[in-house]
C-alpha cells in the first residue's frame, strides 16, 4: 500500500514536471514556436550559468542540467565470470527545453551482448528521464544544486533483455562544491509498475567525489550502493567502488565539445551480481 502511494505521488509529480515545458516555452523570449527555437542556446547558456560547471561522473547521474548526447559502454564481470557487454548504456540525448528542466531520451536503446549462447543478444528497454532543478547557486554564489529526477523505463527490450513491466524511478539529486572538489549524489526508489514481487524494489544510492586538476581532469571516486526488496535479491546489498578518470571538456567546434573518460567498479559486498566492471564514456556537450 505505502509503495502504491507512492507510485502515484511519483506520476503525479512527473506529470508536474511535464506541464512545466509548455508553460516555460511561451514565457522565453519570442511568443512564436520560432521565437523559442531562436532562444533555445541563450536560454541554455542563462540556466548552466546558474549551477556549478563540474564535469559528470561516470555512474552517478549529476543533479546539473545538461545538453550533450552521451554514449557509455559498460563490461560487466558476473560470478560465473561471463563478461556481459552493454553498448550504450541507456544513455543518449540530453536536452534542456526549460530554464529548470532537462529531459534525457534513450536513444538508442542499450545493444545487450551476452557471451553466453544460452540467452540471445538483443536491445534493452527504451526510457526516459525528466529533472527538475530545485535549487542552484554557481562558483560565485555557494556552488550546490538540488534537483528531482523522474526516470521511466518501457519494457521495449528484445529476447528477455529488459524488465518485464515499466519501472518509474523517482530520485532526488544533489551536489555541493569546495573549492576543486565536488560531491554529487543521488537516492531513488525503483518501482515496478506490475509483478512487483518477482521484480522486486531496489533503492539506488550512489555519490561521486571528483577533484578538478588542472585545466582539463577530473579524478574521481565513486560509492554506488543499491538494497534490493522483493524480487530474486530480497534483502541483499551490493556496493562497489568505483575509481576513475574523466577529461574534458575539449572544444571541437563552435559550441560543440568533448569529454570522455572511463573507470573500473570493484564489489566491496560479500554479495553482488557482478565486480570488476569496466565502465568507458564519451559525451559531446552542446
Amino acid at each position: 500500500m505505502i509503495m502504491r502511494k507512492f507510485r502515484n505521488t511519483s506520476v503525479c509529480l512527473a506529470l508536474l514536471f511535464l506541464s512545466e515545458l509548455p508553460l516555460r516555452a511561451q514565457q522565453s523570449p519570442g511568443t512564436s514556436d520560432e521565437g523559442y527555437f531562436v532562444n533555445w542556446f541563450a536560454r541554455v547558456d542563462k540556466t548552466q550559468a546558474e549551477q556549478p560547471r563540474w564535469m559528470t561522473p561516470l555512474a552517478t547521474t549529476t543533479p546539473r542540467l545538461e545538453e550533450e548526447f552521451r554514449y557509455d559502454i559498460f563490461w560487466q564481470t558476473n560470478n560465473q565470470d561471463i563478461t556481459l557487454e552493454n553498448y550504450g548504456g541507456a544513455k543518449g540525448l540530453e536536452l534542456i527545453p526549460s530554464s529548470r528542466v532537462e529531459v534525457i531520451l534513450v536513444a538508442p536503446p542499450a545493444y545487450i551482448v551476452h557471451n553466453n549462447p544460452a540467452v540471445r543478444d538483443g536491445f534493452g528497454d527504451w526510457g526516459f528521464l525528466i529533472k527538475y532543478r530545485l535549487l542552484s547557486a554557481n562558483a560565485e554564489h555557494g556552488n550546490y544544486i538540488l534537483t528531482a529526477f523522474f526516470q521511466t523505463t518501457v519494457p521495449t527490450g528484445q529476447y528477455k533483455n529488459g524488465a518485464t513491466d515499466a519501472i518509474i524511478t523517482p530520485t532526488i539529486a544533489y551536489g555541493k562544491g569546495f573549492g576543486d572538489l565536488d560531491i554529487q549524489g543521488t537516492f531513488g526508489v525503483g518501482l515496478p509498475t506490475g509483478s512487483q514481487t518477482r521484480i522486486g524494489y531496489i533503492y539506488p544510492w550512489n555519490n561521486a567525489f571528483l577533484y578538478h586538476l588542472g585545466r582539463k581532469f577530473w579524478p574521481e571516486v565513486e560509492v554506488n550502493y543499491t538494497h534490493f526488496q522483493d524480487g530474486p535479491n530480497n534483502g541483499k546489498t551490493q556496493v562497489l567502488m568505483t575509481p576513475g578518470l574523466l577529461i574534458g571538456r575539449l572544444h571541437l567546434w563552435k559550441r560543440l565539445a568533448l569529454s570522455a573518460g572511463g573507470g573500473f567498479q570493484i564489489a566491496t559486498t560479500h554479495f553482488h551480481s557482478n565486480n570488476h566492471n569496466a565502465i568507458l564514456t564519451v559525451r559531446f556537450p552542446f
